[in-house]
């Protein structure tokens, strides 16, 4: 947490220096009042001297409005760095979690990885706020109030030597049980939102199997492990306070006590016994606000241990350090001998696969669920890198060339097509943000989705919800198809783009992207055979091999594996 405070208050060290300045004065002012407050009982009332009342009272009107004011100031000045610390810090996460590969965001997760960047983030930025006007007085007025009572009476002094530690040793053990629980609640939380996370996205299949019983308990095991945890930490919490005011209590008791006995023997007068019993209230209050501390203190670091696992993970698709852009005029994919693994697997998902597909040609890929298609498609916008062998696009290794210049040349539609909310406006216009209306329209008519996207209510200004939950499957991936024919690119890359269309529809959109992908690159990975006898190759894979590679009536005759496929899909007469 150290390191990730210093990082981020960094740019705002002219704000904590205020601060710490402002504490400084206003803490002073504050441990200057007792004392004016002794001199106006021992040398004020006892001797009945009004003047020295009224203009030491004076003064200690000052000194509060003083106090006030920097107390004001500073709270200002600390709120708004923690503000502002809160901010960059989201900012870093998400900037951090956007560099990430598939390989980092299968390890943390989403609900994880949300939980961090919104929760985690919020304990740190509470802690950095309570510090400015907590942590940074709070060590002040201890050590200024123990210094200010031992001058007023070090007769009283040995009380000091008792209390503090006594308090010390309390507020000590309960930070030190309260670690552990905070940690475990953090991944509780982690958990109910995983839950929650996973419940909402699939709520039609839980209703389809009538499982929400089993959800319902499923919900309820974890919001009772966190609830459980909640309530040990809220139980030490509530001990923590009765116990800091037994021993403020009995401390002040104990000072009367003392103080009595020492008045009555002339060894102090009443003045010093008042001001050394504020003080004594000053050094408990200074406790009790560092106690306020360590109570956020453990929730806060791990939270920060957590957001720095975030920022501490570089992405295993690293950029290149001096980036290239190919100049070849036409786009241009080839694997060489390309092997990947996923990280503790036991066997790689792909295995030395040679391909190769130029502008102007199809390159199709078709296997099995668990070939590695997606896989092998991940690779050539390095979504993935490859553990072995190289991707080239015109010629250069995709590692080595520019990440924007790749993406450019790229038109993905992945297997599951995302829209984001808004409406079918802003989704189109990811592909070009300057796109007109008009080349909306006619990129919605290529994927065949200008009819449906009339019908809906204001057209191109139709709402679309997070994930197009709101439009059915096969119009999610007719709308990105259109995304990615807005981009213009050299390659196309269709990962089961087709799935979810029937098969009228699908021939129809074969069909008008022949014209637009004629100067392109394309490769489409499906299970369906009739999206792909058309190809001008086709690479059938099993077990992470190439089994198969020819055109559709070759591997008919030569793949079995290939023939196998054609035939659980069509009859004699259509394979032929």
């Amino acid at each position: 947490m150290t390191r990730l405070l210093r990082t981020y208050l960094q740019p705002y060290a002219r704000w904590l220096l205020a601060v710490i300045v402002l504490q400084l004065l206003g803490t002073i002012a504050s441990l200057y009042l007792p004392t004016l407050n002794a001199n106006v009982i021992d040398y004020g009332i006892v001797k009945g001297d009004t003047a020295y009342i009224l203009r030491t009272g004076g003064w200690m009107l000052l000194m509060t409005l003083g106090q006030i004011a920097c107390s004001v100031v500073g709270a200002y000045y600390a709120a708004r760095m923690a503000m502002s610390f809160g901010r960059d810090l989201r900012s870093a996460v998400f900037r951090r979690v956007l560099g990430f590969s598939e390989r980092e965001l299968a390890r943390f997760g989403a609900p994880s990885l949300i939980t961090r960047n919104t929760n985690d983030v919020q304990q740190v930025q509470m802690l950095v706020a309570v510090s400015g006007s907590t942590m940074i007085g709070a060590p002040i007025m201890g050590i200024g109030a123990i210094i200010m009572a031992v001058r007023e009476d070090p007769g009283l002094s040995w009380l000091l030597g008792i209390c503090v530690p006594v308090l010390a040793i309390v507020v000590g053990a309960v930070a030190w049980r309260m670690v552990p629980l905070f940690r475990r609640m953090q991944t509780f939380v982690d958990g109910v939102n995983r839950i929650l996370r996973e419940q909402i996205a699939g709520i039609r299949v839980v209703r389809a199997f009538v499982r929400e019983p089993e959800e319902t308990r499923r919900f309820a095991a974890a919001n009772a492990d966190l609830t459980d945890t909640a309530l040990r930490a809220g139980r030490l919490l509530a001990l923590l306070l009765p116990s800091i005011v037994l021993i403020l209590n009995a401390s002040s008791a104990a000072v009367l006590w003392v103080g009595a006995v020492r008045i009555s023997a002339g060894q102090t007068q009443i003045g010093d016994v008042t001001a050394f019993l504020v003080y004594l209230a000053q050094i408990l209050l200074a406790v009790m606000m560092a106690t306020f501390m360590l109570m956020m203190l453990p929730r806060a670091a791990v939270s920060a241990e957590r957001i720095g696992d975030v920022l501490g993970t570089e992405s295993s698709v690293a950029p290149p350090r001096n980036p290239v852009k190919a100049a070849a005029a036409h786009a241009q994919v080839e694997l060489r001998a390309v092997t990947f693994t996923y990280p503790g697997a036991a066997d790689p998902v792909l295995r030395a696969i040679s391909l190769g597909v130029a502008a102007g040609q199809t390159l199709a890929v078709i296997g099995s669920t668990g070939a590695g298609k997606t896989t092998l498609l991940s690779l050539i916008p390095r979504l993935l890198d490859p553990t072995a062998g190289a991707v080239l696009v015109d010629g250069v290794d995709v590692r080595r060339l520019d990440s924007d210049w790749l993406c450019s040349r790229i038109g993905l539609v992945p297997q599951r097509p995302y829209l984001f909310s808004g409406t079918v406006a802003s989704n189109l216009r990811f592909g070009d943000p300057d796109a007109a209306d008009e080349d909306l329209w006619k990129a919605l008519e290529v994927a065949q989705a200008r009819e449906f996207v009339e019908e809906l209510s204001g057209g191109l200004a139709a709402p679309i919800a997070q994930g197009g939950t709101n439009i059915s499957g096969g119009q999610r991936q007719r709308l990105a198809i259109a995304r990615a024919l807005l981009r213009k690119p050299r390659i196309y890359l269709f990962d089961d783009s087709f799935s979810a269309l029937d098969l009228g529809t699908e021939a129809r959109l074969r069909a008008a992207l022949r014209p637009v992908t004629r100067e392109s690159a394309v490769l489409i990975v499906t299970q369906r055979v009739s999206s792909i006898r058309n190809a001008d190759q086709i690479a059938v894979l099993e077990g992470g091999g190439i089994v198969g590679l020819g055109r559709h009536r070759e591997l008919l005759d030569t793949c079995p594996t290939y023939a196998e496929i054609v035939a659980s899909q069509l009859t004699a007469e259509e394979a032929a």
